[in-house]
C-alpha cells in the first residue's frame, strides 16, 4: 500500500532511501579519485614522456654521426663560386691582354686618339692666334677696308699650309713611314716662325708704346703651343711606329706546366688505387682529394681527366 504524505508535515526519508543515496554517492567519489589517479603503463606500453625522450636520444646519436662528415664544408657557396667566376673572368682577360692581335689593336686605338687631340689642339692654337696675325697684318687699317678684312685671311692661309705638312706626317707615322724629309722640317719651322713673329711683334718692348708682359705672353701662347705640338707629335708617332705587340715580362707558360706535371702524377697514382680497388673512377671530387691527399681544384682536374680518358 502506497504512502501518501501530508503536505501541512516535513518529509522523512526511509532507511532504504537513505541507504541508496549513500550508495550513489560512494560511487560518484570513486569515479572521481580514479580520473584523478594517473594511469599506469600496461605491460610492454610506453608513456607520452617515454616516447619523447627516445625520440630525442635518437636524434642525438644521428647528429653525432653526421657531425664527423665534412662533405658539408667542402661544398662551394655562392660567395666561393662568385669570386672563382671572377677569378677565370679576370684570368682571360689577362690572357686576351696579352695577345699580340689585342695589343696592336689597343696601340692603334691610343694612337688615334692621340693624333686626334693633337690635331684640334693644333687647329685651336693657330685660330687662337688669327686675332694677333691680322692686327699686325692690318697696319692700322680701319675696320671693314679692304686692308683689314684681307688681313683675317693671312693667319688662316699659313695655318692650312701646316696643316697641310703636319697631317701628312701624321697619318705616314701611323702607317709606320714617318715622314722627316727636311725640307718638310723646315717649312713647318718658317710657317711657325711667321705665326709667332707676327703675333709678337706689336707688343715687343721696343715696339709696343705701353709695354705689357701679359698682354705679350697671351698673344704669343697660341704659336707656342702650336709648336710644342708639331715637335711632339712626330716623336710620339715613330715611338708607336717601333712598339713591339709580343707579350713583355716573364712568361707564365712554366708555372701551367708544373701544375700539368703534378695533376700528371696524381692522375697515375689515381689509377694506380683504381686498380687496386680502393678508389672508383665514378668517385666524387672529395673522394679523390682524401684519397690523393691533394687540393680540391687538383682533385677535380684529376676526376675530369679519368672520365675523359678511363683507359
Amino acid at each position: 500500500m502506497s504512502h501518501i504524505a501530508n503536505p501541512d508535515q516535513p518529509f522523512e526519508p526511509s532507511p532504504e532511501e537513505m541507504a541508496s543515496a549513500l550508495a550513489d554517492l560512494e560511487h560518484l567519489a570513486n569515479q572521481h579519485i580514479a580520473a584523478a589517479v594517473p594511469s599506469q603503463p600496461v605491460a610492454g606500453g610506453e608513456t607520452k614522456r617515454v616516447r619523447k625522450l627516445r625520440a630525442e636520444v635518437a636524434e642525438a646519436h644521428l647528429l653525432t654521426d653526421l657531425q664527423d662528415d665534412d662533405a658539408p664544408l667542402l661544398l662551394d657557396t655562392a660567395k666561393v663560386r662568385k669570386r672563382r667566376k671572377a677569378a677565370q673572368e679576370a684570368a682571360r682577360l689577362h690572357a686576351l691582354a696579352q695577345d699580340p692581335d689585342m695589343r696592336a689593336w689597343q696601340a692603334a686605338r691610343m694612337r688615334r686618339l692621340l693624333v686626334t687631340a693633337a690635331l684640334v689642339s693644333l687647329t685651336l692654337a693657330l685660330a687662337w692666334s688669327t686675332a694677333g696675325v691680322q692686327h699686325f697684318a692690318a697696319d692700322g687699317a680701319p675696320p671693314w677696308s679692304p686692308a683689314w678684312v684681307f688681313a683675317w685671311l693671312v693667319e688662316p692661309f699659313l695655318s692650312l699650309a701646316l696643316l697641310v705638312v703636319v697631317g701628312a706626317r701624321a697619318y705616314l707615322g701611323t702607317r709606320g713611314q714617318p715622314l722627316n724629309d727636311r725640307k718638310l722640317v723646315r717649312n713647318e719651322g718658317l710657317f711657325l716662325g711667321l705665326t709667332l713673329a707676327m703675333n709678337a711683334w706689336p707688343y715687343l718692348p721696343l715696339v709696343a708704346a705701353d709695354f705689357s708682359l701679359s698682354r705679350l705672353v697671351l698673344h704669343i701662347l697660341g704659336p707656342i703651343v702650336a709648336v710644342a705640338v708639331v715637335t711632339a707629335l712626330p716623336i710620339i708617332l715613330a715611338a708607336f711606329a717601333s712598339l713591339d705587340h709580343r707579350p713583355s715580362g716573364t712568361p707564365t707558360t712554366p708555372s701551367y706546366r708544373a701544375n700539368a706535371a703534378t695533376v700528371d702524377k696524381l692522375t697515375a697514382h689515381a689509377r694506380h688505387l683504381i686498380g687496386t680497388g680502393q678508389l672508383s673512377v665514378d668517385s666524387g671530387a672529395d673522394k679523390f682529394r682524401r684519397a690523393l691527399g691533394c687540393g680540391m681544384d687538383a682533385a677535380r682536374a684529376v676526376r675530369d681527366a679519368l672520365r675523359s680518358n678511363p683507359a
